[in-house]
């Protein structure tokens, strides 16, 4: 049975780590899991932050993000979302959302968003995307590297490395991470 994983909309917005989250669960390491609404709501800040960015690019990078992970859907959720507490009550979504898919793991970079004890009684780990990859690199560090040279080939203008693609995963946070790549390639 694959390791179930609910990535939050803070993990998805930054282009490069949203496509080394897609590509590891491409690799079968995990079975990555999102929704309809933390779609919304990534895409709502991309758009809110980013304005210059084109509409139909978009549109069009939704549409790839649910052919790229098979099973990523997750339904059925909606009636669990009163009855879970977190600190921000516009985050128990996501956590209604890894109950019903019977995840294992919330990747998100809001941690506070999603205290230990809250998740505790439902055997859920709240993991930034850093100690996330950090966990993937340390199953499979082949896989992973093999993720970076995906990124890197398809980057077309300019060409990508796989040195441009850990320079962008730092600067998303991927510090530890990045270090521990570039240590031991």
């Amino acid at each position: 049975m694959t390791f179930v994983v609910v990535y939050d909309a803070s993990v998805l917005y930054p282009g490069t780590l949203r496509d080394l989250l897609l590509r590891i669960a491409q690799s079968g390491l995990v079975q990555a899991k999102w929704t309809d609404d933390i779609l919304d709501e990534m895409f709502s800040a991309l758009r809110r932050q980013r304005p210059d960015l084109d509409a139909a690019r978009l549109d069009r990078t939704r549409s790839l993000m649910g052919t790229a992970v098979r099973d990523w859907k997750v339904s059925g959720y909606a009636d669990l979302i009163e009855t879970v507490k977190l600190p921000d009550p516009d985050d128990r979504h996501v956590l209604a959302a890894a109950i019903k898919a019977r995840a294992q793991v919330i990747v998100t970079a809001n941690l506070r968003d999603f205290p230990t004890a809250d998740l505790h009684n439902w055997d859920i780990d709240p993991k930034s995307p850093d100690e996330f990859v950090r966990d993937q690199i340390s199953l499979d560090r082949g896989k992973i590297y093999a993720s970076l040279q995906q990124i890197a080939d398809s980057w077309k203008r300019p060409p990508g490395t796989i040195e441009d693609v850990l320079d962008r995963l730092e600067r998303s946070g991927l510090a530890i991470s990045v270090a521990e790549l570039r240590a031991r390639p």
